[in-house]
Formats: C-alpha cells, sequence, structure tokens
C-alpha cells in the first residue's frame, strides 16, 4: 500500500535539449535508461520551461512563479524573502529536505536558491560545500579540520560569488588564463557519478532520517553543460569523426576553451563539419549521463525505493547549438531552450504509466505538483498540479496559460557592448523576449517592436515566421502577453509582481474563441 506521503525525487538535467532523447523520438539511441523509465512513467509531450537559462528558471520551479514576479532574472539577483520556497514549505511541513547539486549557479552562489534544505551537498567550486553535514569528529584535531574547511570553504563561496556579480571579474574568469583553472580546478560541471551515489544512499539508507518522515531529493545534473568531454566510448559511438580528424579536434578545443562563444551569437552560421562535431559530442554527453541514470535507478529499484517514491525529471532548459545562429542559452526562447523533456512517475498512479500528455505545460507547475502529492498545497495551488485525476490532467492544462521569458542577462550584455556592440544591436540582445502559448501557435515578443508567430505543431523548429499572414491572430496573442506583464515596471525591477489576469477579460476570451484557441 502506497504511503501518503511519499518521498519525492526532483531531478534536472540541466541544458537537456528535449530533441535529443530517444524516447522523445530523436533518431539515435541516446538514453536507453531513460526511455525505460519513461515507458511507466507519464511523459508530457510539449513542457515548457519559464527561463532560457539557469537561475531564472530553478526559481520558477522553487517558486511556482514566473520571472517576473519572482525577479530572480539576474546573475545577482537574491530570492525575495517574502516569496517561500519549495524546499522551505516541505521542511515545514516535515519533510527531509536534501539537495544534491552540480551547478554552481544553484548550489555556490548566494542567491537563496538554497533556502529551506536541510542538507544540501555540491558538488562543483574549488571546495565541495557541505552545509549541515559537517560530521561528528571525536578528537581536537579532527573538529580542527572541519574548522578550518568550513572556512575555506566560506571563503571561497564568496570568492566565487563575487565572480557571478562582477562584470568585471566575469570578464577575467573568460580570458584564456582562467579558463583552464575554473574548469578544471573548479570542477564546473560537478560530479555526476558522486552526486547520484549520494542521492541513492539517502534514499536507500534513510541515515539522518527519522523514523517514517518522508524524504524530497533535489539533484542537478550538469553533464550536457559544455564544454564537451564524453567519455571515449560515447565519442567513438556518437562522434567517430573526432578521434579521426585533426580539424575536428582543434575545432572542438577552441570551442571548449571559449567560454565567450558559449553565450554570444555566432556572426556567421558553423559549417557543417562544424555542427557536426557539436550536434556529436553533445549525443555523447546526453548518452554518458544516461548511463549513470540507468545504474542510479537500478539501484533505486532493486532496494524498493521506488515502490513509494514521485519522481519528476526534467530540464532547466535547453542548449542552442548553432540553430539561428545562436549558442548557448543566454538569449533565445526558441524551442531549443524552451521546450522541455518533462517525465513524472508517480508510485499512486493518479498519471497512468506509459501515458502521453499532449497539452503544452508550464515547468513552473512543478511547485504545484510537488506540494500536491505532499499533501501540502493549497486549494488553489492544487488546481494546477500536474499529478492528479487523470481525466482532468487536459481539462486543467487548458486552464492554465503558459508564458515563458527570456530577459538577458545584464553581465553578458555588458560584455557583449564592450566587444560586439553591432551585434547587441543586430540580434537584439539587450532586449527581453516574450512568449505565450496558445493552441499550437506560439508568439514572440522581442522588445517592443519585434513579433514572430510559428505553428509550433507543424514547425517545431519555427522556421516559418507566420506574423505577417495570420495579423489578427498576432494581436489578439500579443494582448495576451500585454496583459500578462500587466503593471510590472520593467523586468526584474519590482519587489512584488502579482501576476495580471486581463487574460481572463471575456473579450479576450471572446476573441480567443473566434480564432479557435478556447473551446466555446
Amino acid at each position: 500500500m502506497v504511503s501518503p506521503r511519499p518521498d519525492i525525487l526532483f531531478i534536472v538535467l540541466d541544458t537537456q535539449r528535449v530533441d535529443r532523447l530517444s524516447c522523445y523520438g530523436y533518431g539515435l539511441p541516446t538514453t536507453p535508461n531513460l526511455d525505460q523509465f519513461a515507458a511507466t512513467s507519464t511523459r508530457f509531450e510539449t513542457a515548457i520551461a519559464p527561463a532560457q537559462w539557469t537561475v531564472p528558471s530553478h526559481a520558477s520551479m522553487f517558486t511556482g512563479l514566473y520571472p517576473s514576479e519572482h525577479t530572480m532574472v539576474q546573475t545577482y539577483s537574491t530570492m525575495p524573502a517574502e516569496i517561500p520556497t519549495l524546499a522551505e514549505r516541505l521542511r515545514d511541513g516535515g519533510y527531509f529536505t536534501a539537495g544534491f547539486c552540480n551547478n554552481p549557479l544553484v548550489g555556490v552562489i548566494n542567491n537563496g536558491l538554497r533556502r529551506g534544505y536541510l542538507s544540501f551537498l555540491n558538488y562543483s567550486g574549488l571546495l565541495t560545500s557541505r552545509p549541515n553535514q559537517a560530521g561528528s569528529s571525536s578528537g581536537w584535531l579532527d573538529r580542527y579540520r572541519q574548522w578550518f574547511k568550513r572556512r575555506l570553504s566560506d571563503i571561497m563561496i564568496r570568492l566565487q560569488d563575487a565572480f557571478a556579480r562582477s562584470d568585471w571579474l566575469l570578464s577575467l574568469s573568460f580570458t584564456p588564463l582562467m579558463v583552464p583553472l575554473w574548469q578544471t580546478a573548479l570542477s564546473f560541471k560537478g560530479n555526476t557519478a558522486k552526486s547520484l551515489e549520494d542521492t541513492a544512499r539517502l534514499l536507500c539508507d534513510r541515515n539522518g532520517v527519522d523514523a517514517d518522515q518522508p524524504i524530497f531529493a533535489f539533484v542537478n545534473l550538469m553533464g550536457t553543460h559544455m564544454p564537451y568531454h564524453p567519455p571515449r566510448a560515447y565519442v567513438e559511438q556518437f562522434a567517430p569523426h573526432v578521434l579521426r580528424d585533426r580539424d575536428a579536434r582543434s575545432f572542438l578545443h577552441r570551442f571548449n576553451s571559449d567560454v565567450y562563444g558559449w553565450l554570444a551569437p555566432l556572426t556567421g552560421a558553423l559549417n557543417e563539419e562544424q555542427k557536426k562535431t557539436l550536434d556529436g559530442m553533445y549525443d555523447a554527453e546526453v548518452a554518458a549521463q544516461d548511463e549513470h541514470l540507468g545504474r542510479f535507478f537500478a539501484k533505486l529499484s532493486q532496494s524498493g525505493c521506488l515502490d513509494n517514491t514521485l519522481v519528476i525529471i526534467c530540464a532547466d532548459h535547453g542548449e542552442h547549438l548553432g540553430e539561428k545562429q545562436f549558442m548557448g542559452h543566454s538569449l533565445s526562447i526558441y524551442n531549443e531552450l524552451v521546450r522541455v523533456p518533462l517525465i513524472i512517475r508517480d508510485p499512486a498512479q493518479r498519471l497512468p504509466q506509459g501515458a502521453v500528455v499532449e497539452e503544452v505545460v508550464s515547468t513552473r507547475r512543478l511547485f504545484h505538483t510537488v506540494l500536491d502529492a505532499a499533501h501540502l498545497a493549497s486549494e488553489p495551488e492544487q488546481t494546477l498540479s500536474l499529478v492528479t485525476d487523470p481525466t482532468l490532467v487536459s481539462t486543467v492544462a487548458e486552464l492554465d496559460y503558459v508564458f515563458a521569458e527570456a530577459i538577458p542577462p545584464q553581465n553578458l550584455v555588458n560584455l557583449m557592448q564592450r566587444r560586439q556592440p553591432q551585434l547587441v544591436r543586430d540580434r537584439a540582445c539587450d532586449q527581453p523576449r516574450r512568449a505565450v502559448w496558445m493552441g499550437h501557435h506560439k508568439l514572440i515578443e522581442t522588445g517592443t517592436n519585434q513579433v514572430e508567430l510559428y505553428d509550433v505543431q507543424q514547425d517545431p523548429q519555427e522556421n516559418l515566421n507566420l506574423s505577417a499572414i495570420l495579423p489578427e491572430n498576432v494581436e489578439v496573442l500579443q494582448g495576451c502577453l500585454q496583459a500578462f506583464a500587466g503593471e510590472i515596471d520593467g523586468y526584474g525591477t519590482a519587489t512584488t509582481a502579482p501576476r495580471a489576469q486581463g487574460y481572463d477579460d471575456p473579450e479576450v476570451q471572446r476573441r480567443l474563441q473566434e480564432l479557435g484557441y478556447l473551446e466555446d
């Protein structure tokens, strides 16, 4: 019999493109283990991240709010004290809350995303930080070592925090001298294997957890993030030309060392061989991470842990690999970044095994989903849970307008203004981008004067801009975006930003019905 208070495992595959998972239709066998897990879970076909990069996307999943509401839109942003996080809600509701994080923007920077965790293990940075898990020491020498390590760790965390908040230090970190240091010595991508081992140990052994106390475990994995250094076996499988072709290896070496190149748009398209190299190496990283996940889930399954564990697997955002001359995940709001994988396995089977939910949903609703599973959600929060009566899933999805916001990281814009000011102007790199999904259409608004309309069902790569062909659709969906923005005076500047309700206006609803976005 399933306990009414399940353990909850929340896995974020950082920088994971949905179109590179074989369970989502990719033609190469990149994720056999995730495929197997998805077969006994519910897979959401069109899950949308509220933002295009780590900090605002995690903040939305941790609060249920869009970026302009929680205001965590810059590397120097801090979670407002009046906004409770998911971990705080669960901790206060009796859960043992633990984080296992490989991303320094979540696990190192002091921005409030760690609030509410009774234990938080960080695997990136010069020193692994283990708040609240210093351990017990019997002798004075052991106690002194622990004290010294904590003090040194605090100093390094403050130093790394300063790099994230200072334009000058950030520019310094992009220099050829600094890049090898922080990629290797600072363990930029963390330690996937160790973080999953520690997570499994907590869930299986439950050391330090009170009897009958449920566990919430948040895991962030960075395997698919740049730079690309996958195991040779996966390079042989997905990018064998790199092992044979000196030019490909030279390009890959330059790419892995050019941090600025991960962030700024390209000035010209990648050639065929360059694109082939990046695609193959990215796929190899996806497959290598999937191998770790396979061992992890096998361990949980053998121990029986999965029998009473709600498992959520998602991504915070995707990655551009040259599409539309974008790289990385700093600026755009195209599908390569904001359409993400979402797989949920519910031990209570309120979501059917092997099912696929076609409706568009926002990953901000994972906040509501977790609270609902923990029996801690308010009545309004329950209506936005994705784990509910299967007969209500599509109805609830249709009632929720799905938005995404791409507010440019200001320190990147400042750096680009110094290096490539013309590129900033040509590609509107300093302008916020917003998108709304309605029916099979997606409207993107860049700044105040550029719009794009796509039929994402027929054109998932967003190649054909329909804005000139369907101007009335553009007008109505722009109205939804303007109502959503409400009275917020600039992105990320408001201390409180209540979600506007203008899109519930009867006239807006009537026009949406006329255009076929809503049923009568």
